[in-house]
């Protein structure tokens, strides 16, 4: 009789250490980061002929990338028939505290095909909300300007599809070592570029001409140099 009472007591032992193991196994499989399970975003605009691809990790509340974003653009409409630019999310919520916001509203206006519109409204009107305590008023304003669905701007804002593709973004940049923001990488390789105009146009026409196997031109339209200061 005690064999058999012992035999029961084991089972139920079996049986609780097999339950709390499942648990276990399925508090584990949940409890990475939000966005774990999202792709990082394809946010990509030029046509990009030769192939090469100019990518900027960006913080919308980043001092540094607001001095570079009238620079890239600049570059990224001279160099549009023959490189690709993308941009992704990499806001430095320690130290800013409205990026992660202002990405969201890049994200939220990119699911109306807004998301270019966006990016540039929140650099142009950078020092107008990242002070604020509550920049989502700014934010709403700017979508209605860009004639969003305003309520719908709302929802996509605060919803967790947008906040898993902004870390989905955070993630690919932490293995990428990103350590700030601006970050470029031309090709897949991390590249130090100064504030110039000039300065991207180097390092732009040796990758074209590596990719091509000839000497790139520099379009005629980026003759001068535009120097900012950090």
């Amino acid at each position: 009789m005690s064999k058999q009472f012992m035999a029961v007591i084991v089972v139920i032992i079996l049986a609780f250490a097999g339950i709390i193991l499942v648990s276990n196994h399925q508090s584990n499989s949940g409890s990475g980061k939000s966005g774990s399970s999202s792709a990082p975003t394809e946010h990509i605009e030029g046509q990009g002929s030769t192939g090469v691809k100019l990518v900027e990790y960006g913080d919308y509340e980043c001092p540094y990338c607001g001095q570079y974003f009238p620079i890239v653009k600049q570059v990224v409409a001279e160099y549009n028939k023959q490189i690709y630019f993308q941009f992704r999310n990499f806001p430095l919520v320690s130290i800013h505290q409205n990026a992660f916001a202002g990405a969201r509203a890049a994200e939220a206006a990119a699911m109306q095909n807004k998301f270019w519109q966006m990016h540039d409204a929140l650099y142009e009107n950078q020092n107008q909300w990242v002070q604020a305590s509550d920049p989502t008023q700014y934010f709403n304003q700017y979508a209605q300007q860009l004639g969003l669905n305003l309520t719908k701007f709302k929802q996509d804002y605060a919803s967790s599809k947008v906040n898993n593709l902004i870390n989905a973004d955070m993630a690919a940049g932490n293995k990428l070592n990103i350590q700030g923001t601006p970050t470029f990488f031309l090709d897949g390789k991390q590249i130090s570029v100064g504030e110039s105009i000039s300065d991207f146009q180097k390092l732009i026409n040796a990758a074209i001409a590596k990719k091509t196997g000839s000497n790139s031109s520099t379009p005629s339209s980026a003759g001068t140099t535009s120097q900012t200061s950090k």
